[in-house]
């Protein structure tokens, strides 16, 4: 039920914007409408993420399966894909940046330094 009145308040303020822009009026039996039609299709998009999941024999829901769900609407998945490929990208500097971080403080160098400093090690050993 709390679900069901977020969505309620979403679709209502997002009714508000339009009928600001636009000079339009709603009434609250259309804004109910509207939350009830949009609620039933968010029903009906859980459940197709669920199934596509387990058809491929996963308990998670990941990005391959929100585009499958997207692949009528050209302009909707052309966006999830660009939003996708911007949290991957994000996610690998993160994880670059913890990588350094982490070898910095076990070793107090980058591994690129640790080999450099390798190399000087038996340079002057030789000597």
């Amino acid at each position: 039920q709390r679900l069901k009145a977020a969505v309620h308040y979403a679709v209502g303020y997002l009714c508000q914007e339009v009928e600001e822009d636009k000079d339009v009026q709603f009434s609250k039996q259309t804004i109910a409408a509207i939350s009830e039609i949009t609620f039933r299709q968010c029903e009906i998009f859980a459940k197709d993420l669920e199934m596509f999941a387990r058809h491929a024999k996963r308990t998670t829901i990941n990005t391959e399966d929100v585009k499958l769900l997207a692949r009528r609407s050209n302009s909707l998945l052309k966006y999830i894909t660009q939003k996708s490929e911007e949290l991957a990208s994000s996610n690998m500097e993160q994880k670059e940046k913890k990588r350094k971080k982490s070898s910095a403080a076990k070793g107090g160098r980058t591994p690129g330094e640790q080999e450099a400093a390798v190399t000087e090690n038996e340079d002057s050993n030789m000597a």
